[in-house]
């Protein structure tokens, strides 16, 4: 390395800040820029790590230049014109998950998918745990994957296996990730703001099955498919053809017409959660695990705050948070798997900032499913129009939107915060959005 050389670390957010720990570690030079003013933990980083070089409130040119190479966060568009150039000039632009990937010991399994990852991970981490296979489970979900090397470095007993949930955003810098199993389990419009098109979303996602082993797909959807040749292929779905299926009619979860599950003996309800247990059992069977000890741990399996969770109830309304659906296909989802489970009808509440998504494919399932909807948010009336058909009313904010919901609510209906949106115009996170909704549902139900 060149005397003056430095690493550029573009963005302090979760994963940057990672990134400044982990080269911290190496004894490696590096230095830190993010466009903002004043990123949130900025004086706390400063705190930790008090002879690091910082800049905020834009790019700065000469560290640009001057970089040996640029460690750019996910949320930080390597197309935007400071970063392409330097691409351009041929200097190396990665992201934690490459800095992770060429460090790592130890084998991977990399998800994503447009919906469902962090449920798929958790579960698959769960099923790790409980067959001794000492997982480290991070990635785009909870710790980051540069902090689980300096947990194994830490730890006792060292891991042995990495779960790893991975966005399109941290695939796209992402170049040796080489898993033992990867998966993208399913696809639908997202994130198309950041895209432009969808063909670039899926291009990034295929990413994931570069040097992969096993890829586990869907066979519903086969824009899941590895687009190049890969070793062995394991599949799940409800065709017919899929290796690990749900028998829609019987109700069941077979392996090659071998019955594993009931769908019943789920604590998850609803067919896309089904489907979500179907990818952990061929990723579990694909890593060797043993079947009986990841059965009996994916039925016992209650799912993820945010994620079609079960907030409050009484003897006529069930009130199910999903306010980590951020995008079409995610409510898409939850709808169809809702209101194939219940005896009533849904009262959908949606909106937000819609990433300019097409909210056409919403209108099929909310006219068999939907008793109403009421929108609200920034792309309210977008929302609105890809619900054609459907009573559908606009509201204020969220107290007036449970206040009305709790009104048209019949005896066993379902009330669903889903809202195929972003939440930011109107709340800090996703979190923030079911937090408010799960307080305000549980008012209305015990009063």
């Amino acid at each position: 390395m060149a005397k003056d050389a430095f690493d550029l670390v573009i963005g302090l957010g979760v994963s940057g800040r990672s990134v400044i720990r982990y080269l911290a570690d190496q004894g490696m030079p590096v230095r830190a820029l993010d466009t903002r003013d004043a990123p949130a933990g900025l004086d706390e980083l400063r705190e930790q790590h008090p002879k690091l070089k910082i800049h905020t409130g834009g790019f700065k040119g000469s560290w640009m230049k001057r970089a040996q190479r640029l460690i750019v966060s996910p949320g930080v568009a390597v197309s935007t014109p400071a970063i392409a150039e330097q691409i351009a000039e041929g200097k190396e632009v990665i992201g934690d998950i490459e800095l992770f990937a060429r460090a790592a010991s130890r084998p991977l399994v990399g998800i994503t998918g447009s919906n469902a990852k962090s449920t798929v991970v958790t579960l698959l981490g769960e099923v790790a745990r409980a067959c001794d296979a000492k997982p480290g489970v991070g990635g785009n979900l909870g710790v980051p994957a540069l902090d689980l090397l300096r947990e194994e470095a830490e730890l006792a007993d060292d891991v042995e296996l990495y779960v790893l949930e991975l966005s399109s955003f941290q695939l796209e810098t992402t170049y040796s990730l080489n898993a033992q199993v990867a998966s993208i389990l399913n696809l639908s419009q997202d994130h198309l703001d950041r895209y432009g098109k969808f063909s670039d979303y899926l291009a990034a996602k295929q990413r994931i099955y570069d040097g992969c082993q096993v890829a586990v797909w869907n066979r519903d959807d086969l824009a899941t498919r590895p687009q190049t040749q890969v070793p062995r292929e394991i599949t799940f779905g409800s065709h017919p053809e899929a290796h690990y299926q749900l028998d829609t009619d019987k109700q069941m979860l077979c392996h090659q017409g071998e019955t594993l599950l009931h769908v019943d003996e789920l604590a998850l309800t609803g067919h896309h959660n089904a489907m979500n247990v179907l990818a952990v059992l061929a990723m579990a069977d694909a890593l060797g695990f043993d079947r009986a000890t990841t059965l009996a741990t994916v039925k016992q399996f209650k799912g993820l705050p945010h994620r079609c969770q079960l907030v409050a109830e009484d003897a006529r309304i069930r009130w199910i948070n999903d306010s980590k659906a951020t995008n079409v296909g995610a409510t898409l989802a939850a709808l169809t798997g809702i209101g194939e489970a219940i005896e009533g009808r849904v009262i959908l509440i949606a909106g937000g900032q819609g990433k300019g998504q097409d909210f056409s494919p919403l209108g099929e399932p909310a006219r068999q499913y939907l008793r109403a909807a009421l929108v609200l948010g920034q792309d309210a009336d977008k929302v609105a129009d890809g619900l054609s058909g459907v009573p559908c009313e606009r509201v204020a904010d969220m107290a007036a939107a449970v206040k009305r919901a709790a009104q048209l609510a019949q005896p066993g209906d379902a009330v669903l915060l889903s809202p195929a949106c972003a939440s930011f115009d109107m709340y800090d996170s996703y979190v923030a959005r079911g937090d408010d909704f799960s307080a305000r549902a549980r008012e209305v139900t015990h009063g």
